[in-house]
């Protein structure tokens, strides 16, 4: 299955990705830095550097810092990912940056419920643009 992350909210895509990939499906995430992440732009943006910044720099825990590492991770939050069962799902899981050359000519589906309309404001971040700060500091 491939999902066209643009405009969907991450962690309605989250949830909806690790429900799949527990069942076996193999899912691919296409256009991962336009995903959406809901709150105020300093929030959310403290929220992702607080989670950064945890731990010793050498030892971790670290935190992705790519927009479709950054999804992926999202995902894995969602799945039992030390057991068997988890960690076959997780495999199953692929997210890119964009479109890939061997995905272009097939067809990618969208998530209605995880659409950002759905919000009931319009304050989000993209994950790109959440990754982009990150970067900086």
């Amino acid at each position: 299955m491939i999902i066209d992350a643009t405009d969907l909210i991450l962690g309605r895509l989250a949830s909806f990705a690790a429900k799949k990939a527990l069942l076996g499906e193999k899912i691919e995430i296409i256009n991962s830095e336009k995903s959406v992440i809901s709150g105020k732009k300093d929030q959310v943006y403290k929220d992702y550097l607080r989670k950064i910044q945890r731990g010793i720099p050498l030892q971790g825990p670290y935190f992705p810092r790519m927009p479709d590492m950054l999804v992926r991770r999202t995902i894995r939050g969602m799945i039992p990912y030390k057991t068997e069962r988890g960690k076959k799902a997780f495999r199953n899981i692929k997210c890119w940056i964009g479109v890939p050359a061997k995905l272009k000519d097939q067809k990618a589906d969208t998530i209605k419920q995880a659409n950002v309309s759905k919000l009931p404001y319009l304050k989000y971040k993209t994950a790109g643009d959440i990754c982009r700060l990150m970067r900086s500091k």
